[in-house]
């Protein structure tokens, strides 16, 4: 990956884009990473935009804390869990 300081990153996007041979370019400000340019030959539109996603980010985070809380539940749990509540909606009249 390459990094360039946002102060000296002062030629044309078209040609940061042409110099990036297959690497990442992060643009930073200060030591701080504020932007990036991303080939884009191992990825599509839809990866990167749901990638960048806040909403998704946070959904993913969510449920991150809870793995590392222990707060997981596993295939068959949630098949057992499943399968109980369609015994309860039979039951309904």
């Amino acid at each position: 990956m390459k990094k360039i300081e946002l102060t000296e990153a002062t030629k044309p996007l078209a040609e940061y884009v042409k110099e990036m041979d297959g690497m990442s370019l992060m643009i930073m400000y200060k030591g701080v990473a504020l932007a990036a340019l991303v080939p884009m030959d191992n990825a599509d539109y839809e990866s990167v935009a749901l990638g960048s996603d806040p909403e998704l980010i946070a959904i993913l985070e969510k449920s991150r804390k809870s793995v590392r809380e222990g707060r997981v539940y596993t295939t068959e749990g949630m098949r057992k869990f499943f399968e109980n509540d369609k015994d309860d909606q039979d039951k309904t009249p």
